[in-house]
């Protein structure tokens, strides 16, 4: 059969036909035939052979964990030599990334559906209008909300994104081709030509380097983030903020205003601000990151001036003008000599000139191309271009053009409005550690004897109060301090002429990691007085952002919001900042902590609190979260998770993170990156809006929560810190070593040199238990906390099914347990487990994982009333059923790779091998790390 006769084959029907399902699996299918045709072509027939004798026997064991099938799967693994290994890890791992894309495609095909026969999907703004609609809310509260509202995902760099942008470009016109292939009603011609050019891009991704060959810089690591403002960002905000004001004024019918709202959903980087525990981040790196960004917007902006320039070919012969656009083209005569009866063409022109001039201001002229300096004055501020393009927006409304308005310069103002000069409002984040040792050498400079480190939280408070309200500068150009004074003196000065240059949006939030009392906020909030971002008098140019990470820090995080609420000078500043304060929750250092069940109850107990501290002091709460890709790392799906807060947490205001892979399989994808986008917005609107006075949770299921965390976190903790060489099984058992030699982060591992869990990174923490197929993190402890819950209220398990139903955030936090209990593979991990020496050390914790592994089973299922794992999620059941056959091979030959390499096996290949299986086993799992 020929590849255009099987792509017409399996030609996707419109999924509300039959089986849902059916267009997906045609489509893998398809995907399958064209990349086992390239292997057979590149490789010859006896690896296409092999690979699909290794898919039938780890079918096998996984499926009944199978000694026979053991025993084959090593002999077949053990007789590869390495080249052959590294080719059949390639073609397992472009599986799973093939069927990503079919999957993403399959999604957005069945929500069009929905959409076209009138049905607004869960999680997207129009189905929140709707629900906002049908609750009576009008549309002059909606309008408020917009104007008060910010839903913003940040972007991080964190090291599980293992994918090069060379491989994402790559996959992205697949999913094109995947697209005009549903798309189009097709003629044979037509799918020979998607035939033909999907065969070149697979071939091209199977010749196509899979790992980077160097270590990323962080510079490596902005541009890449930057790709997502090319795929997606840049053009996608804007059409969201165009499809709901559309929305929004068909709901108002002819009392219609046709105004704008707010841009309250915006995008945030932490990528070139991070310096917590990174030493690569420096002020020229953050310097250099918001001229990327910067460079990056005006790129976009001088293209989209060019489109505008070419489309606005109106004439005065036909249509009148406006005024003032006749005054913007007076305002550069010598532009506006030619083509003066065109003056839309004109007055792009002038804002295009203008802009490149703003080029040189900025000092990104380089980046953007502009060779030389035009003889117009540049923008002051985004603000300025934003007037101009109004300008013409007017012009061509009042006199009967508005369809031409609603066009490209309706994306372009708002493109500007939302990204400014600045591109990406960049967070800057240090840890307390390194403030205190900053602030201590300043004291001890300026004072000598005062001994700042020995000094009780008290007296700090007062002398840093003292401090904070002089204005005198505590610093002195003539005394000498250490490297790492001078360093974050030099980043904070950054982040004051980056402010001046860009914008104060450029950098509008300073986050403080590890915040333990008033003393780590006040450090901050002195240094920043140094640079000039905090007046003496009162007012603040920044926000000053606590991130409490561990459980610790969770339950003391009320008390140490209220204290500073307490403090006059501090009051102070908060209502400078509009009387809003944002405070940042951690949620992987919280797990790792304290283990998910734990982390989960206290960060919701800490929401709680916040809000009734915030309430009582007449405040705003900004909660900013720190999830992770993982569930294991405060992952799952946005949406419900952002509707599981508890009332009051969600005052319109919400920041999440984006991290690793997450990014890419989320953004990557211009239709995917907006439903996104929308979700996000949606979750937030619905739960400001929708509920805000929902009630409370009944005292007897936080009664039972509570007892249930302590149970789970005594498990967790005896498992993880309290058993003895447990750091030795982790390091045995998992690839944690083998993943730092891959060059996907600029951030080490550790913090410390050591093998300690409580220096290791959450991040690789998690990671490495995604490899292994245990995902340790996102249930262990549940089951210990069920079983002893239950041996104490032998009639208990009503109330549970009860809390289930009834409580979102325990429905959540079991739904997250459900789907990483689906990915995870008892038989899989039990191989991992021999790279352990020890054979009593292996046995021991092993076996206690073993049985924790099916006791959380058997809790979730008891509870949830499923009959199997997933059964009231068919979709992503089917999802992850039909990615083992192609995960499992991975994770046996990542184990003999292991062995090998563990072995002092010398050869490249052998480390290049696990490498790849780093890569595809991400790849299939996807929320792994």
């Amino acid at each position: 059969m020929s590849l255009a006769l099987s792509i017409a084959a399996s030609h996707p029907e419109a999924d509300t036909h039959g089986d849902p399902d059916l267009s997906l699996r045609d489509e893998i299918r398809m995907l399958g035939r064209v990349l086992g045709d390239t292997l057979r072509d590149q490789e010859g027939e006896a690896i296409f052979d092999i690979v699909e004798r290794i898919r039938r026997v780890s079918t096998r064991f996984h499926r009944e964990e199978d000694e026979t099938a053991r025993s084959e799967l090593e002999t077949i693994l053990a007789s590869l030599p390495p080249d052959q290994t590294i080719t059949i890890v390639r073609a397992f791992s472009y599986f799973s990334h093939l069927a990503n894309i079919a999957e993403d495609q399959h999604n957005l095909r069945r929500a069009r559906a929905q959409a076209a026969g009138g049905h607004n999907a869960r999680g997207t703004i129009a189905n929140a209008l709707d629900h906002a609609q049908q609750a009576g809310i009008s549309p002059a509260e909606l309008r408020k909300f917009f104007a008060t509202a910010l839903a913003s995902p940040v972007l991080t760099a964190h090291p599980t994104e293992v994918r090069r942008r060379s491989t994402l470009n790559h996959e992205m016109r697949i999913a094109e081709l995947l697209a005009e292939r549903a798309r189009l009603d097709p003629t044979p011609e037509d799918l020979e030509t998607i035939a033909e050019e999907l065969r070149c891009r697979v071939l091209t991704l199977w010749q196509t380097n899979l790992l980077r060959k160097t270590k990323l810089s962080v510079l490596d690591e902005v541009n890449n983030g930057l790709a997502y403002y090319d795929y997606t960002f840049l053009r996608q905000l804007p059409r969201i903020y165009a499809a709901l004001e559309d929305k929004l004024a068909a709901i108002e019918g002819e009392e219609a205003k046709g105004g704008e709202i707010g841009s309250f959903l915006r995008v945030g980087s932490w990528i070139g601000g991070d310096r917590d525990g990174n030493p690569f981040v420096t002020a020229d790196v953050t310097a250099q990151t918001m001229r990327l960004q910067s460079a990056t917007a005006l790129r976009f902006y001088l293209d989209e001036l060019s489109g505008l320039g070419s489309e606005l070919s109106i004439s005065t012969i036909r249509v009148q003008v406006s005024d003032e656009l006749l005054a913007l083209m007076d305002a550069a005569p010598q532009l506006s000599q030619n083509r003066r009866n065109e003056p839309y063409r004109v007055a792009s022109t002038i804002i295009s000139e203008r802009l490149k001039a703003t080029a040189f201001r900025l000092e990104v002229a380089d980046l953007v191309g502009v060779a030389s300096r035009p003889a117009v004055p540049p923008y002051a501020s985004a603000a300025e271009l934003k007037h101009d393009l109004d300008v013409i927006d007017r012009s061509l409304r009042l006199h009967r053009s508005t369809p031409i308005a609603r066009g490209r310069l309706r994306a372009l103002r708002r493109a500007v409005d939302c990204f400014g000069f600045h591109l990406a409002i960049l967070d800057s984040r240090q840890n307390s550690d390194v403030h205190e040792r900053c602030i201590a050498e300043l004291f001890e400079v300026a004072a000598p004897g005062t001994n700042y480190k020995a000094l009780p939280e008290g007296t700090r408070v007062a002398l840093l109060l003292r401090e904070l309200t002089t204005a005198r500068p505590l610093t002195s150009p003539f005394a000498r301090y250490s490297e790492e004074t001078l360093g974050e003196m030099e980043m904070l000065r950054t982040c004051a002429r980056i402010h001046r240059i860009y914008g104060p949006e450029a950098i509008q939030t300073c986050i403080i990691s590890k915040a333990e009392g008033v003393s780590d906020m006040l450090e901050l909030a002195l240094l920043l007085k140094e640079v000039g971002l905090v007046d003496p008098a009162g007012s603040s140019a920044v926000n000053i952002v606590p991130l409490f990470e561990t459980i610790e820090d969770l339950r003391n995080s009320a008390r140490v919001m209220e204290q500073m609420f307490r403090l006059p000078e501090y009051r102070k500043l908060v209502d400078s900042r509009g009387g809003m304060q944002e405070v940042m929750l951690g949620y992987s250092d919280s797990n790792k902590d304290g283990g998910f069940v734990t982390s989960g109850w206290e960060l919701y107990k800490a929401e709680i609190e916040l809000v009734e501290v915030f309430k009582r002091h007449g405040v705003r709460l900004r909660l900013f979260h720190g999830r992770g890709g993982s569930v294991g790392r405060g992952g799952g799906p946005s949406y419900d998770a952002i509707l599981a807060q508890p009332g009051g947490a969600v005052q319109g205001l919400i920041r999440i993170t984006e991290q690793g892979e997450i990014i890419s399989s989320k953004y990557s994808n211009p239709a995917v990156g907006r439903g996104n986008l929308e979700t996000l917005a949606a979750a937030t609107l619905e739960a400001t809006l929708l509920s805000g006075d929902a009630k409370a949770p009944r005292e007897e299921y936080l009664t039972v929560m509570e007892a249930l965390s302590d149970a789970a976190f005594a498990a967790y903790r005896g498992l993880v810190y309290e058993t003895p060489r447990f750091e030795d099984y982790f390091w045995e058992s998992t690839v944690i070593n083998e993943i730092a030699t891959l060059n996907i982060g600029s951030r080490p591992a550790s913090r410390k040199k050591t093998r300690r869990i409580e220096d290791l990174r959450a991040i690789p923490w998690v990671f490495s238990w995604a490899q292994c197929r245990l995902m340790l993190p996102g249930w262990f402890g549940f089951g210990t906390a069920v079983k002893q819950w239950l041996a104490k209220n032998p009639d208990g398990l009503p109330l549970l099914q009860e809390m289930y139903r009834e409580w979102p955030f325990f429905r959540t936090q079991l739904s997250n347990m459900d789907m990483v209990l689906s990915k995870s593979s008892i038989a899989i991990a039990s191989r991992y487990a021999e790279l352990v020496e020890d054979v009593e050390l292996r046995e021991s914790i092993f076996g206690r994982i073993r049985v924790e592994h099916q006791q959380a089973i058997d809790a979730l299922l008891a509870i949830s009333q499923q009959p199997k794992l997933l059964a009231n999620n068919p979709p992503l059941d089917r999802s992850i059923r039909n990615r083992f056959p192609y995960i499992d091979p991975l994770n046996h030959v990542q184990v003999g790779l292991l062995r090998a390499y563990r072995g002092n096996d010398t050869d490249e290949k052998v480390l290049q091998g696990i490498q790849l299986t780093i890569n595809g086993i991400s790849a299939g799992l996807r929320n792994s790390g």
